[in-house]
């Protein structure tokens, strides 16, 4: 009997993605999701893609008691995949108390649950918690640097809420992946990010320009210690990504894990600009960008990229996907989006 496997947040961008590779890898995917981020639309489409409509449940997982209820009732869950966070970092700095208690709470809840019961419990982080490292790239033992926005206090936080249960009680196996930047869609053009209102990030925010539904792109500083004066990113492909999950579930199921908290970081390695990433779309699709050069923004870090040598060597998982495939896919997705709006 195939392994059931809860996927908080299924319906967003990097869930949906990891529910098509779940069941690629012969799991069932259990989504629960608020739909405070997301559309019930996601569900048509992953059933496009899988076969079939996965099994939902609309619920806040800031609901203990809601949330207590629905365990209850799928006690045959064998491993949980946590996307249940907001992520914006700018509403984060507007709304702190919305991103405290959702990514708090929801973490919480989950992991009260297992007290007494063993669960395999892979947790969305992010490469925020470095902030600027002091080298690059950057190692899963660099320090954890001040966080920069509420949304990356929560995530450091929700590391530290991680590593402290996982010492407490060897019931809990959890694995930390901590994400560059995901970007691209899946290569059906079915499922790909599904930004609310202004893009907060550079690829959506290119391909709904060169669509035609925003201006010009601005490109925040040209005058950084970088090859072309532009900022340096991490950009990793979401299915990629997704497919990483599915390893650090395999990872727990087969014993492999050195402890019963563990840390990797995911991406590929290779820092881009931002103006490495402009000509590649324009490269990929064919499609001209009309950019800018503005001043820079407040809070950017430079240049960050990450060593992915222990993802490779112990989660046994590697990013394979390019830029310019990351942003071809992107834009199949915009384009199905504009013909088929959510």
């Amino acid at each position: 009997m195939s392994k059931r496997i809860l996927v908080a947040g299924g319906t967003g961008f990097i869930g949906s993605h990891t529910v098509v590779e779940l069941h690629n890898a012969g799991y069932v995917p259990v989504i629960v999701d608020d739909l405070s981020n997301s559309s019930i639309k996601i569900l048509d489409q992953l059933e496009r893609i899988i076969g079939y409509k996965p099994e939902f449940y609309q619920l806040d997982l800031c609901d203990i008691e809601k949330t207590e209820q629905f365990l209850d009732q799928n006690s045959a869950i064998e491993g949980i995949i946590h996307f249940a966070a907001f992520k914006a970092v700018g509403e984060s700095v507007k709304k702190p108390l919305a991103y405290y208690r959702n990514n708090f709470y929801s973490l919480i809840n989950l992991l009260n649950y297992y007290q007494d019961k063993p669960i395999n419990f892979v947790f969305s982080s992010s490469c925020t918690v470095y902030g600027q490292p002091d080298v690059l790239p950057v190692t899963e033992s660099a320090p954890v640097k001040k966080a920069e926005s509420p949304y990356g206090n929560t995530k450091q936080v929700s590391e530290e809420i991680l590593a402290e249960t996982a010492a407490a009680n060897k019931n809990y196996n959890i694995v930390a992946l901590r994400y560059f930047n995901p970007v691209g869609a899946h290569d059906s053009a079915l499922i790909g990010e599904l930004p609310i209102g202004v893009p907060q990030n550079l690829v959506p925010f290119i391909t709904q320009s060169a669509i035609g539904k925003r201006g010009p792109i601005t490109v925040f500083g040209d005058d950084y210690d970088t090859p072309d004066g532009s900022c340096i990113r991490d950009y990793i492909h979401v299915v990629d990504l997704a497919k990483a999950h599915v390893a650090a579930i395999k990872r727990m199921e087969a014993k492999k894990a050195a402890d019963n908290y563990e840390v990797f970081n995911i991406g590929t390695g290779k820092g881009s600009s931002v103006l490495e990433i402009i000509k590649a779309f324009e490269t990929s699709t064919g499609v001209k960008l009309d950019y800018k050069i503005g001043p820079r923004r407040a809070g950017d870090i430079e240049k960050v990229y990450g060593d992915v040598e222990k993802s490779k060597k112990e989660l046994g998982w590697q990013a394979e996907l390019g830029i310019e495939e990351m942003m071809k896919s992107a834009w199949e997705w915009e384009k199905y989006i504009k013909a088929n709006p959510f």
